[in-house]
């Protein structure tokens, strides 16, 4: 999500906020200034098989809305789908239906949010599955949430995370590659992951994805330690990653990512925001700029991609020909 010169758009993730019911979430979020959110779908944050769902949908585009928040889809829950494993299962498990259900449900919340981006990751390889049979279910699952997204006209951003089957770049890369290179199949680049395992500096893996970088997450880490830190508790220096953002005519939003902070959420999100902006003027990068004018959500007219009614774990969510083709 690249153009011409804009200012950066500083976002929040709602799973730094799991302590809070999401609509406060939200005002708290915008009352502090950010100008969108990183929405994480949960059991408490949008569930996307909770019955009444399109209902809860429009409300929250709605909410959304009114707060002048722009909004990214997240897709990273722990224990959404199994209660007791996290992030099961994932697309290279035995049984990845789930799965592709839940991201092909966050691609449709994604259409009626009106969201930049719907977000996902490749999750760690179970041990009993070779390499190469993962490396297929990734391939295939992907291919799956392609063609949803696709005909829903929602952008994916693939993220490399630590630990996971694709983790660097250059595993986007060759991820990108097998699937054919489809043009809506972007990266979410997270800031702090540059600095734990890329061998390139940080601005410089800014550069490297300008062109395909559809969604940012922003955090402090330190090389080789998985740990999302606040500002400055970390070794990134953040002046020169803005300003890469900014030359590379990045126009999404740049949401700060602290999942384990939700017990001073109101506190970490402030303090964020505030080190955000200094180091933005620091290196006299423009933020604060509402959205481009092509960036806009459709209208309240427009038909939901979610059905009128609930859903359930493996039934359709979609109407008409776009009914999902599978189950979960």
């Amino acid at each position: 999500m690249t153009g011409g010169a804009t200012g950066l758009r500083f976002g929040y993730g709602t799973n730094g906020f799991a302590n809070h019911r999401l609509d406060d979430a939200l005002a708290v979020i915008a009352d502090l200034g950010y100008q969108g959110v990183a929405l994480t779908l949960d059991h408490d944050h949008l569930d996307p098989f909770t019955a009444g769902l399109a209902r809860r949908v429009a409300a929250v585009r709605r909410r959304l809305d009114a707060l002048g928040l722009a909004v990214v889809v997240e897709t990273g829950a722990r224990y959404l789908l199994d209660p007791w494993h996290k992030h099961a299962p994932t697309l290279l498990h035995d049984d990845p239906a789930l799965r592709i259900e839940f991201l092909r449900r966050a691609v449709r919340i994604g259409a009626d949010l009106g969201a930049e981006a719907v977000s996902f990751w490749a999750g760690v390889r179970p041990p009993e599955v070779p390499a190469t049979i993962a490396w297929q279910r990734l391939v295939a699952g992907c291919a799956a949430v392609c063609a949803e997204a696709e005909a829903a006209g929602v952008p994916l951003g693939f993220e490399p995370e630590p630990g996971m089957l694709v983790e660097d770049i250059a595993g986007w890369r060759r991820l990108r590659e097998a699937l054919g290179a489809p043009p809506g199949f972007g990266i979410t680049l997270d800031i702090g992951h540059c600095r734990c395992l890329e061998p390139q500096p940080v601005p410089d893996c800014v550069a490297a994805v300008a062109e395909h970088l559809v969604n940012v997450q922003i955090d402090d880490m330190r090389r080789g330690v998985h740990e999302h830190l606040e500002f400055g508790a970390g070794e990134i220096d953040f002046p020169p990653v803005l300003r890469a953002l900014a030359a590379a005519g990045y126009r999404g939003l740049v949401a700060v990512e602290l999942p384990r902070h939700s017990h001073a959420a109101p506190a970490v999100a402030a303090r964020s925001l505030d080190f955000l902006r200094t180091a933005a003027r620091t290196a006299a990068v423009p933020a604060g700029v509402t959205a481009p004018a092509d960036q806009h959500r459709t209208t309240d007219s427009a038909p939901l991609l979610c059905s009128r009614g609930g859903s359930t774990p493996g039934s359709p969510v979609l109407r008409g020909g776009l009914q999902s083709k599978g189950g979960g």
